[in-house]
């Protein structure tokens, strides 16, 4: 799934490109339920003719603003793609509208937001919004930390990542933690996700940026994906366990469950 570094390697990438131009038409809508708050009749007449004002993330969502305050929010699900393409050239048979919702105001798309994500992990989460985010709470960190309501924008990979850059067990409890823990967590976290911004994202199957190029992240991976290859830090083989249904990975070395 694309997590906020492919997001936000998209958004910085189609925003020069995109703000200013005006949209001619929307089409593309076969699965209605891509459309959850709007169809693909309402999008054309809200939108055609409208100039985008704005390109922007938050959490994992793309956000792109127009002239009258109508906004729309694009989730990538599970493989989505932003690509951007000379409209004469032909369409790809699979190219399909993925999910958007629809906002009729500034204000609208603020309530929704705010309804679904926690702290933008990139841009509003630092020791002090983490630490009182972590405190009373018995859950374990990778959990927690995919939980977009907790914080906005971390998924599987960059979650492993961080943790193993803070040195932490993904099954530690998140209440258990000392402040110098959440102070390197935070840095962690930071760190992980602007690096892989800088390098466009990770692409491991479908993930390509807006110009149908993939990143290059994957292969500057500490332990994601590594198991059985040796820590880049102690040299100890990295483990993989099951949270949730998810694999996840980390060195068992640099990385105790306490």
């Amino acid at each position: 799934m694309p997590e906020l570094p492919e997001v936000e390697a998209t958004a910085r990438s189609l925003r020069p490109r995109l703000v200013g131009q005006r949209v001619s038409r929307v089409h593309g809508v076969d699965w209605p339920r891509m459309l959850p708050n709007t169809s693909e009749e309402e999008l054309n007449s809200s939108l055609s003719s409208r100039r985008v004002v704005s390109v922007g993330r938050r959490g994992k969502y793309l956000l792109v603003g127009f002239d009258d305050d109508r906004w729309l929010a694009i989730h990538r699900k599970m493989s989505g793609n932003l690509i951007l393409q000379p409209a004469a050239d032909p369409t790809e048979p699979h190219t399909h509208l993925g999910r958007v919702y629809l906002f009729g105001s500034s204000d609208e798309l603020d309530d929704f937001l705010a309804e679904r994500l926690g702290p933008d992990s990139l841009i509003e989460l630092d020791e002090k919004v983490l630490a009182s985010k972590l405190r009373g709470r018995k859950a374990r960190l990778k959990p927690l930390l995919l939980d977009q309501s907790f914080v906005a924008g971390v998924g599987n990979l960059y979650a492993d990542e961080a943790l193993w850059e803070a040195r932490l067990h993904p099954l530690r409890s998140a209440d258990s933690l000392s402040a110098r823990e959440v102070r390197r967590l935070a840095q962690a976290i930071k760190h992980v996700l602007s690096t892989a911004i800088e390098r466009r994202g990770t692409s491991f199957s479908t993930y390509r940026d807006s110009d149908g190029l993939p990143g290059e992240n994957q292969d500057f991976l500490s332990v994601y994906g590594r198991e059985g290859q040796p820590c880049p830090r102690c040299g100890t083989p990295i483990s993989r366990i099951m949270i949730g249904q998810r694999s996840s990975y980390f060195c068992p070395r640099d990385q105790k469950e306490r």
